[in-house]
């Protein structure tokens, strides 16, 4: 029967005991009686770590200890060099020849994985990609360290001479054991995988029964027939093997012999490697411990943003039960093994988090300016379709990952510049440390990590030189966030999100215990990272808010919707230093994912989001870009929205529709200087409020604009333009204004860009000029605001200038394509006028004589 019908049995088995002959009985690796684990081992030995074969270790009790292999008996310091290094020949070659064994071993184990991936992509496949993927996990990554060891080390044995180093070989190979720890956690569902894709096919059977390995150089046998189950135990095999034979070589090597030291630490890495293997299987023997003899377990990683030296750093930042460690990603060569660099830790127990009052102000670091993220953002999405055009053209792999490697340059600035929400930490012996985040979200998720394990009782400690490589040596095997959180590192299948409008109504929240002033904010994930879109107005005292406000979220590929629900805090001497802002307390937070299948529904979609024993209650409905841009004439003339610009002067005797001055007015009285005015939606019911009685003329206009919420007032302005039959700026002079924004000449660009200004129909052109003077007062007071000239840009270009139907139509490949190069191009056009010195009309209509040529 197979091992694997055993229950519990596919554990792995660390059998140091089967190799463990008398003598040198190296070679013995060529004889394939033993396929795998024997029979029936319900149980797994741990690795015999007793002094005649192996170092003790000493699993760092009481934090100062560090890991040292005790000299193996008998071994004086004045060991006869001579037959001490006819010894290390000896030993060298048998570990030679079985190294040249388990080569062919890992080749014949490799040699189908082509041809099946091959077939994977054809419409008969064997085995699928994932398969594949599964059953030969890191195999190729073992057969090239193992390939580059046995090619330095043969000639040195082949031409052997009493001056040979070759430990610093061996402390490489130790080194790149981590690959094998990913090997062991793969193992099991590796063998599950090829046993059950063998059940299923028979090919795949065929194969995987007579592998063939080429016997050694010298042997007569030219190939032996080996099962796959018994070629994926052999890396189990192998480690144990490695660290046997450098107990062996340490044995025979003179304690001044320049290799001693060198085979020493590739000793003592070895041993770690194999106690954390038995440290899997029994915590009670454990290589890496807290200081109170318990495991120490990764409870969270990710990568952040920290400010270092003025400066912003990506970091791989890991929370143990007892540590906070801050890592680096080493820079290594292709194809080798990574590893972590260890930058800082804070024993949780030292951890503190510094009140916003009690925090100093942080070393200044500059905000990337609004305009060049949204360069970042569209060279992107220009490589991100360049990609797909590739693709659906089969376009060649080395052009593809040329662009890959761009969008992943830009992509990585973007990661690194967006995020400015500070999360501080302090070491209440020494120093404190800042990063970025981009979202609330993330904040508080850390934060509630480490105070969740701060309830415990910890020690304070110091992690010996030893302890610390060997903590950050498992973070790369421990960690659960593998890439960096960009587009670039995702597969090709996946969704590639939402483009287009999210409306959301935010009903009510259920579940406080008491009575507080609360609030919620929306954020959707945009170019990997979240972003806040929505805040709902404070309800006031109270432990059932009923909110029901509903927003339109903009989507720019989109895959997910997060709910944050806030206590604001009315304290003005809880200011954040960082960032001026009064720290509100999240009462509660969660995340949706956003499926096209539920959101792409003409109805509204409820849903209810629980929170720490909180529930909130939401509907939504999505709009996609191309529904977006229907802009629909009103039926009726006597309103205003809906309504042609020049009907509406001329019905007002007006040089700007009173809406759009009322608009203005009101948010220059009280809105300029509003966090993200423009920017955060109002509530669509009260819009609408305002949109009906604009569009019947009420007397009440001016109580209801007094009263109104500040964002919808703006929000209501920005539909106003949105719902014109007709762009402001018109379809007709579409096509020009796009042409001369591409000019590359100033003079050219100036040119026709005026003269587009003076071709639009008055009162297009005195409304147009009006709003442009609004949103540069409105971008002076950006360093209340947060509203830069981009910004605005950003929010009007699309609603100011958009192609007819017919002009999308046209040139329309896919939603994201829509959003890339249009979008970008309408905000570049706005962004032109507000970056312009003051435009006046009668200038502009006067200058008329010299430029007579047509459009």
């Amino acid at each position: 029967p197979s091992r694997l019908s055993h229950p519990g049995v596919p554990k792995i088995l660390f059998l140091s005991n089967l190799y463990i002959q008398r003598g040198h009985d190296y070679d013995g690796e060529g004889n394939e009686e033993q396929k795998g684990p024997p029979e029936g081992s319900e149980t797994m030995p741990y690795i015999d770590e007793s002094p005649t074969m192996s170092p003790q270790l000493s699993a760092g009790q009481g934090g100062g200890d560090s890991i040292s292999p005790t000299p193996p008996e008998g071994l004086a310091p004045g060991v006869e060099a001579g037959k001490g290094l006819e010894m290390r020949k000896l030993v060298l070659s048998g570990f030679l020849a079985s190294e040249e064994i388990y080569i062919n071993q890992l080749e014949a184990l490799l040699l189908p994985m082509k041809p099946l991936k091959a077939t994977a992509t054809t419409s008969q496949p064997v085995l699928t990609i994932q398969q594949i993927e599964t059953i030969f996990y890191k195999i190729q990554d073992i057969y090239e360290i193992h390939k580059e060891f046995y090619d330095n080390l043969c000639p040195k044995v082949q031409q052997w001479d009493s001056q040979v180093t070759m430990g610093h070989l061996f402390q490489k190979l130790a080194s790149q054991l981590g690959v094998y720890k990913a090997f062991v956690d793969n193992y099991k569902v590796a063998l599950e995988t090829a046993e059950k894709c063998s059940q299923s096919n028979n090919q795949f059977q065929k194969i995987s029964e007579e592998l063939k390995v080429k016997g050694p150089k010298d042997s007569k046998d030219s190939h032996t027939s080996v099962t796959m189950e018994a070629l994926l135990y052999k890396p189990i095999d192998r480690v144990t093997r490695s660290t046997l034979v450098l107990h062996d070589l340490l044995k025979h090597t003179p304690v001044d012999h320049p290799d001693y030291p060198l085979l020493q630490d590739a000793l003592r890495i070895s041993q770690n490697f194999l106690s954390s293997i038995n440290e899997d299987i029994d915590p009670r023997r454990t290589a890496v411990t807290t200081p109170k003899g318990e495991t120490r377990q990764l409870v969270k990683d990710g990568f952040l943003v920290e400010v270092s030296e003025s400066s912003r750093k990506l970091r791989h930042v890991f929370l143990f039960t007892d540590v906070l460690l801050c890592a680096k990603l080493k820079k290594t060569s292709a194809g080798k093994h990574q590893q972590y660099d260890c930058k800082w830790y804070i024993p949780l127990a030292d951890l503190v988090f510094p009140s916003p009052e009690e925090s100093e102000a942080s070393p200044q670091v500059h905000p990337f300016p609004d305009h060049e993220l949204e360069d970042m953002k569209m060279k992107i999405s220009a490589l991100k379709s360049e990609i797909q055009k590739e693709k659906a053209n089969k376009g060649q792999s080395r052009a593809i990952e040329r662009l890959k490697k761009k969008m992943f340059e830009n992509e990585f600035l973007l990661l690194l510049n967006s995020p400015t929400i500070p999360f501080r930490i302090h070491n209440r012996n020494g120093k404190s440390y800042l990063f970025l985040l981009s979202s609330d979200y993330e904040r508080s998720e850390w934060r509630e990590a480490i105070q969740k394990l701060q309830k415990k009782d910890l020690q304070a400690f110091v992690l010996s030189s030893v302890e610390l490589q060997v903590l950050t040596g498992s973070c790369f095997k421990l960690r659960t966030v593998h890439n960096i959180p960009v587009t670039s590192n995702k597969d090709d299948d996946e969704s590639p999100g939402l483009y287009g409008f999210l409306h959301v109504i935010v009903h009510s929240a259920k579940g406080f215990k008491q009575s507080a002033n609360l609030y919620c904010t929306l954020e959707v994930d945009s170019f990997g990272y979240f972003v806040s879109k929505a805040k709902t107005r404070v309800f006031r005292d109270t432990t059932e808010p009923k909110w029901d406000e509903e927003f339109e979220i903009e989507l720019e590929g989109s895959q997910s919707l997060r709910i944050l629900c806030y206590e604001k805090c009315y304290d003005k001497t809880k200011v954040n230093k960082d960032n001026n802002e009064i720290v509100d307390k999240i009462m509660g937070k969660g995340q949706i994912q956003l499926d096209p299948q539920t959101v792409e529904t003409k109805n509204w979609h409820t849903d209810v989001i629980e929170m720490n024993g909180i529930k909130v209650e939401f509907s939504m409905k999505f709009t996609s870009r191309d529904m977006s841009l229907k802009r629909t004439p009103s039926k009726k003339q006597t309103g205003v929205f809906g309504v042609k610009i020049s009907v509406v002067t001329k019905r007002e005797r007006s040089k700007v529709p009173y809406i759009v001055r009322q608009c203005v007015e009101e948010v220059e009285k009280r809105g300029i200087e509003e966090v993200g005015i423009y920017r955060i939606s109002g509530v669509a019911t009260d819009i609408q409020a305002l949109k009906a009685v604009f569009d019947a003329n009420n007397k009440d206009i001016l109580l209801m604009l007094s009263d109104m919420d500040i964002n919808a007032i703006a929000g209501t302005l920005k539909l106003y333009f949105r719902e014109l039959p007709e762009p402001l700026l018109t379809d007709r002079l579409y096509p020009a204004f796009m042409e001369g924004i591409a000019l590359s000449d100033p003079a050219a660009k100036e040119n026709c860009m005026m003269h587009l200004l003076r071709t639009l129909p008055d009162p297009n052109l005195i409304t147009f000029l009006f709003l442009l003077e609004h949103l540069k007062r409105v971008a002076e007071k950006e360093p209340i605001n947060k509203m830069s000239l981009h910004n605005l840009a950003t929010v009007f270009g699309p609603t100011l200038l958009r192609p007819s139907e017919v002009e999308s139509k046209a040139h329309l490949t896919s939603a994201a394509d829509i959003w890339s190069h249009d979008v970008m191009a309408q905000v570049q056009v706005l962004l032109y006028y507000l970056q312009h010195p003051p435009i006046s009309f009668a200038e502009l209509k006067r200058n008329t004589l010299y430029f007579s040529t047509d459009v």
